[in-house]
């Protein structure tokens, strides 16, 4: 089922040929989504004489860079301590520092190239509904403050702050950053794509990779030929065969309303379309659109064993009603909406939950990806910094954390299929205990910490 976004525009996207012939390049982007437009765009700014073909199995936009929830968000999938334990302070600090401004650079190319993708910066709120919510709430702001970070980056809101910018019932704490704009994620994928077309980079359709290797690309009795091959196919990464257990493709699921009226909206305020999440363990995700619609997301649908993904998982009934219901308690107001779309996709996940940039000028191998979800702008900063590793400049990007350094592969069936599910009823558990008792469920969330 196609995503709202996409439906929305549908009538603007413009149609691209297949690749229907060998081909030689110098740069050989597999996947038509954020990850390879924002490579193949700074690869021409860095390079303009680069030879670039984007390769797409679908269409421009066709996976998560089409059906994601909006958020533009300089915050990572790990936290600053997470970064501290595994490369050190400074790294840690280096890296969400490189984030944070990673909007500025977005803001920056949007105006350069004309795009307009209804990008508004109106941050995001966080919302405790009960006291174990309200601690990671609270500690959260301390974490940042204890690497430097300042209120400009996050700070507590009382609760008359938070209702001035969302009027929403029963919090009990909420925080603010202004780290994070909403954006009409496919306007994003079809201008970026009309920029690097401008700028002479040549993009297939329709047309799907069967293997990727040193300075080859294969797709069914076509053969690319290249100095450098990037995978950029982040949830379909599995559909490659020597590639099925590098990342797990999970699913994540959101409905769309239709617009508020202007009594509605007078009532729950919401005019600098500030992104809105709360700290339960099953994320949900929420964004105001610009002509008003509330945009609700969630995850916790089953993961598909052998890393199966399929067009009939685009919908979940069971998912899709869980994040209705999620809705109406986080704003009741939406009882009395239509629900006008329903949708769905895959993520890609890495086994160490962490994204990564990776280049192997020997093999001419390179990657990026495993956002968890945070991929919005953190395509951005990962393709920045993969162009750098490719033009070779050292520049500081290219010594960041995430970069070469891959996770390891995800366990062979059925361990993937039983570890992962259980991990995600894991955190619906712990999310119904803390809920219902107002207490930390320390045995489950160990548990959980264990494999994360």
């Amino acid at each position: 089922m196609s995503s709202f976004w996409l439906d929305s525009i549908a009538q603007h996207r413009v149609k691209r040929e297949s690749l229907e012939q060998d081909i030689e390049v110098d740069v050989a982007i597999v996947g038509g989504g954020y990850s390879g437009l924002w490579t193949a765009y700074y690869l021409k700014l860095f390079q303009p004489d680069l030879r670039i073909a984007i390769i797409e199995s679908d269409h421009v936009g066709f996976g998560a860079s089409g059906r994601n929830g909006g958020w533009c968000s300089g915050f990572l999938p790990m936290t600053l301590s997470e970064l501290d334990r595994a490369h050190g302070r400074d790294a840690a600090i280096n890296m969400y520092r490189e984030s944070f401004r990673t909007l500025d650079e977005i803001e920056s190319v949007l105006a350069k190239e004309d795009i307009d993708c209804d990008y508004h910066r109106g941050g995001t709120i966080r919302g405790a509904t009960n006291v174990v919510q309200q601690i990671r709430v609270v500690d959260e702001v301390a974490e940042l403050r204890s690497y430097g970070f300042s209120e400009s980056d996050l700070q507590l809101l009382t609760t008359d702050d938070c209702k001035s910018r969302i009027n929403l019932q029963g919090l009990l704490a909420s925080n603010y950053t202004p780290h994070c704009a909403v954006i009409h994620p496919a306007k994003l994928a079809f201008g970026l794509a009309q920029a690097v077309e401008n700028r002479g980079v040549k993009i297939y359709e329709n047309s799907r990779v069967t293997k990727i290797t040193s300075r080859r690309v294969e797709l069914q009795d076509i053969t690319v030929r290249c100095q450098i091959v990037v995978r950029a196919t982040e949830g379909f990464t599995s559909q490659l065969k020597q590639h099925r257990r590098t990342l797990a493709p999970l699913y994540s699921y959101m409905v769309v309303t239709e617009p508020l009226s202007d009594s509605q909206r007078a009532e729950i305020g919401w005019h600098n379309r500030e992104t809105y999440h709360d700290a339960r363990n099953m994320i949900i995700y929420v964004q105001i659109t610009k002509d008003g619609r509330i945009a609700f997301g969630g995850r916790g649908a089953p993961y598909h064993f052998g890393s199966s993904v399929k067009p009939a998982f685009d919908n979940h009934n069971v998912i899709h009603q869980r994040i209705v219901e999620s809705m109406h308690q986080v704003f009741p107001i939406t009882k009395s909406l239509e629900i006008t779309r329903r949708w769905g996709g895959p993520l890609g996940v890495p086994r160490n939950w962490q994204p990564s940039v990776n280049f192997d000028r020997a093999t001419g191998l390179a990657s990026l990806g495993g956002y968890v979800g945070d991929g919005v702008a953190a395509t951005n900063l990962a393709a920045r910094t993969l162009a750098h590793l490719v033009i070779s400049d050292s520049h500081p990007l290219t010594k960041l954390p995430w970069v070469n350094k891959s996770s390891r592969k995800w366990e062979l069936e059925p361990m993937r299929y039983l570890g992962i599910n259980g991990l995600l009823k894991l955190s619906t558990g712990i999310d119904k205990h803390e809920g219902t008792t107002n207490t930390p469920d320390k045995i489950r969330t160990k548990i959980l910490d264990m494999f994360l």
